[in-house]
Order: structure tokens, then C-alpha cells, then sequence
């Protein structure tokens, strides 16, 4: 045959040939079967021999009927008892719903009104607690602010009794002592100057410069710086004296100054510059005291 001249198209119709023929097979044997038909059933229809009936035994013998008047009369009575009957149930079937329903409705507001109530009463006490407590807070806050304030006026106050040599006042007690005797006291005159030297005698103006406050402390030496201007008054300089008896810090014009005016103001800040006070190791690091610096017209 002329289409099968190759080797390669021999090879093709032996492989097509071979698989038509086993899809044939399985068409044969798979894909032609088929299912019969169910069996068709019609609808059970009960027996009898009327149009109508009641009851659920069936009767084996024909039933005879009943005149249709002698029916229709039946019907129309059981047609008129009946809903009369039901008119009167159904109305007392209303009636107890209603009476139902509107006690149901009045437990319901009652108790929705008593659940008001107490929702009320807890938002009462929960804000009334709210505000005590809040009050409380407020009360811990001052009182811890007080007691912080007391501690840092008693720490300051210590501190600065530490620096005068311990004349400050502490607890509402004097402490210290200050004179030239072997008992402990404050020696002087109530109308005296604080300021002052000597411990006896009227109070006076006296001129010139003075160191006060170093309890047990000597002046060792002193000096003083002439004004440049023409003023009178007093200066009194605040100082702090280290434990070689050194002025390390001076701030004129404080307590007890007569004439604050600048041209007196440096002068007595150098003038107290110039104190020198005894060596003691045994005095605190720092010692407040005071010098007084007095200027005269034409000095």
C-alpha cells in the first residue's frame, strides 16, 4: 500500500489501530449499559361509598345516608354551637391575657423603677467614695508637703546655726553662749547693740570696724578701706570665715546698714576682706559672722 511506504508510518496505524480497538471494548462493556425503568405505582385511594363521613373505623357494609335536610341541619347546629362556644372562650381567653399582660407590664415598671433606684443609689455612693478618697489624697498631699517644708526650714535652720557658731535659735530654745566669763549665758544689756564690744555701759556711736558673731573666734588683725565719696552712715557686711580664719565670702548693705549707697557698699566689702580671725580646727568649715564698718563726713 502506498500510505504505508515507511517504517514510521506502519508504526503509527499498528499503535492507532490497537487503541481504537481497546476503546471499542470499554465502550462495549462500560458506556453502553443502562438502567431500567421503576416500576410506576398510582395513589392509594380509601374505600367507600360517600361524598362525606366521620369516624376512623371503616365500615365492612355500605352505610346508608342520611336525608340531606336532616345533614344540613346538623352542620348548621354544630356550624352555630360551635362558634358561640369558641366566641366565649376566646373572650375569656382575652380577658385573662389582658389581665395577664397588665400585671406583667406592672411588675415590669416596678421593677425597672426599683433597678433605677439602685443603679441610683450605687452611682451615689460610688461618687461619694470617689470624693472622699480624692479628699484623702488631697489631705496626705498637704500634710506630706507641710511635713517636707518643716524638714527643709529645720534642715536650713540647722545648717545656719552650724554657720553662725551655733547662736541660732533651734526648737524655739537659744542656743549657744557668748561672753567673757566661766559661766554660760548671753552677756550684755537688752538695750544694747547686737553688734556691740563691750558688755557693759550705755549704748553709743562709736566709729570704726568691729568683727561679731565668731563665737570663739580673735580678730588677729583688721584694716580699712577709705571711701571715695563723701557719705556718713553704717555698713554692716555679713561674712563667712573658714576654719584658718580666712574671709572667703562678704555681703554688704544687710541688717543694721544706716546708709546703703554704693561708694560705702565696696569699700566696707573690701574692709572686711581684710579681717583676719585666730587658726581652729575645731570650728565648723564654715562660720557666719558680721562686720561693722562706720564712715564719717570727710574720711
Amino acid at each position: 500500500m502506498s500510505f504505508l511506504d515507511t517504517r514510521h508510518k506502519k508504526k503509527s496505524f499498528t499503535l492507532t489501530t490497537i487503541l481504537l480497538s481497546v476503546l471499542l471494548l470499554l465502550l462495549f462493556y462500560i458506556g453502553l449499559t443502562y438502567l431500567d425503568p421503576p416500576i410506576e405505582n398510582g395513589i392509594t385511594v380509601n374505600f367507600g361509598s360517600m361524598d362525606y363521613g366521620m369516624g376512623d373505623k371503616q365500615p365492612i357494609k355500605k352505610v346508608k345516608s342520611q336525608p340531606a335536610e336532616t345533614v344540613a341541619k346538623e352542620e348548621e347546629e354544630v356550624v352555630e354551637e360551635k362558634p358561640a362556644a369558641q366566641a366565649e372562650e376566646v373572650a375569656e381567653e382575652d380577658v385573662t391575657e389582658k389581665a395577664t399582660e397588665k400585671l406583667l407590664t406592672r411588675e415590669d415598671e416596678e421593677s425597672i423603677k426599683i433597678k433605677q433606684q439602685e443603679a441610683a443609689k450605687r452611682e451615689a455612693e460610688e461618687a461619694a467614695r470617689k470624693a472622699q478618697a480624692k479628699a484623702e489624697q488631697l489631705a496626705r498631699e498637704q500634710k506630706a508637703a507641710e511635713e517636707k517644708a518643716q524638714q527643709e526650714k529645720e534642715a536650713k535652720k540647722k545648717k545656719l546655726d552650724e554657720l553662725m557658731g551655733g547662736l541660732n535659735e533651734s526648737d524655739g530654745e537659744v542656743q549657744g553662749s557668748e561672753g567673757d566669763d566661766n559661766m554660760a549665758g548671753d552677756k550684755g544689756q537688752p538695750d544694747g547693740d547686737p553688734y556691740g564690744i563691750s558688755y557693759y555701759g550705755s549704748p553709743g556711736t562709736g566709729s570704726g570696724t568691729g568683727g561679731y558673731g565668731l563665737n570663739g573666734r580673735s580678730l588677729v588683725s583688721k584694716g580699712k578701706v577709705q571711701q571715695e565719696c563723701n557719705e556718713e552712715g553704717r555698713v554692716v557686711v555679713k561674712i563667712t570665715v573658714d576654719r584658718n580664719g580666712k574671709v572667703i565670702d562678704a555681703q554688704a548693705g544687710v541688717k543694721g546698714t544706716t546708709n546703703s549707697h554704693p561708694c560705702l557698699l565696696e569699700p566696707a566689702t573690701k574692709t572686711a576682706f581684710m579681717h583676719k580671725w585666730n587658726l581652729d580646727s575645731k570650728a565648723p568649715s564654715q562660720q557666719i559672722g558680721f562686720v561693722v564698718v562706720n564712715f564719717k563726713l570727710g574720711e
